[in-house]
C-alpha cells in the first residue's frame, strides 16, 4: 500500500505493473475498498500499470467527502500526482457513477470506460430520502447491521464462501462516517443519462444477471445510450461480478483494452 497527500485528504492506493499501454484506474463501490479488485489487479497488473485507490472515507483513506464532486477531484488529483494523463477507468456501483462523473467533468482524462452494476439515473425523491435515511442509520448503528442484511444482495447465495467472507469483511471494516457521508453526497449527484450519447471512448457495460440493486435493465440503459458500447451480463452473479465471475469480467475488460486507441 502507498499513500499520497492531496490538498484535502490522504488517499491510500496500490500502483503495480509495468508502465506500458494505457494505465487502468479501478474505482471501488460502496461500502467496499480497493481489495475488491484483487482478481483484476492480479490478472492485469502483470502486463500494465494498474492504479487502485481507496476512495476518501473508505479502506485506509480517511476523512469524508463533503459533496459528490469531491470523489472526482480526488481521483484527478491522484492521477496528477502519479503523472498519469489518461487512464482506462473501471468502476462498479458507486464507482461506476464516479467513473461517469469523471468522464463528464474531465473527459480528457478518460481513455475508455467499463461501467459495472450501476445506474446513470439521478435520484428520485424517494430514493434520495432513502439514501439520507441510510446515512443516518450507518452513523447511528454502524456497519454491521447493514453488512449482514445486504451480504446476499451484494453476492448471490451461491457465491463461493471465500468471496462472501471477503465482501462481508469489507463492509464491516468500512468507517461508518465515511460511508454515511458518501451516501449523503450520492443523494445529490446529477442524472447523467442525457450525457451518455456524448461518450466518445470505448465503453463496456457489465452487470450481474442476478443483480437486484442495479438490474440488467439499468445496465441496458447505459449500453444503449453510449454509442458502440458492449453489454456483458455475467450469469449467476449478483452485484459484484468482478468477484463472482472474474473470468468473464476480465475477458470483458480485455476486450475494452483491445479497443483503446494506441494501447
Amino acid at each position: 500500500m502507498r499513500t499520497i497527500a492531496l490538498e484535502r485528504t490522504v488517499l491510500a492506493y496500490e500502483d503495480v505493473g509495468p508502465d506500458r499501454g494505457t494505465p487502468l484506474l479501478l474505482v471501488h463501490g460502496h461500502p467496499f475498498d480497493r481489495s475488491m479488485w484483487e482478481p483484476q489487479l492480479r490478472h492485469f497488473g502483470a502486463d500494465r500499470r494498474v492504479i487502485v485507490p481507496d476512495l476518501r472515507g473508505y479502506g485506509a483513506s480517511g476523512g469524508a467527502v463533503p459533496e459528490w464532486s469531491a470523489f472526482v477531484d480526488d481521483l484527478a488529483a491522484l492521477l496528477d500526482g502519479l503523472r498519469v494523463p489518461r487512464a482506462v477507468v473501471v468502476g462498479l456501483s458507486m464507482g461506476g457513477q464516479i467513473a461517469l462523473e469523471l468522464w463528464a467533468r474531465q473527459p480528457g482524462r478518460v481513455a475508455g470506460l467499463l461501467i459495472a452494476d450501476t445506474t446513470a439515473a439521478g435520484e428520485t425523491a424517494s430514493s434520495r430520502a432513502a439514501r439520507i435515511a441510510q446515512a443516518q442509520r450507518l452513523s447511528h448503528d454502524g456497519m454491521d447491521p447493514y453488512a449482514v442484511e445486504n451480504l446476499y444482495l451484494m453476492v448471490s447465495p451461491d457465491a463461493p464462501a471465500e468471496v462472501a467472507r471477503h465482501v462481508l469483511a469489507m463492509m464491516r471494516s468500512t468507517d461508518p462516517a465515511g460511508a454515511a457521508a458518501a451516501q449523503r453526497a450520492r443523494a445529490d449527484r446529477p442524472d447523467r443519462r442525457a450525457d451518455l450519447a456524448a461518450v466518445a471512448v470505448p465503453t463496456v457495460v457489465v452487470v450481474g444477471g442476478e443483480d437486484s440493486f442495479t438490474p440488467v435493465a439499468d445496465a441496458r440503459v447505459i449500453a444503449d445510450g453510449v454509442p458502440g458500447a458492449e453489454l456483458v451480463v455475467v450469469d449467476g452473479a449478483a452485484h459484484m461480478p468482478n468477484l463472482e465471475g472474474p473470468d468473464a469480467f476480465n475477458a470483458a475488460l480485455q476486450r475494452l483494452l483491445d479497443r483503446v486507441p494506441g494501447d
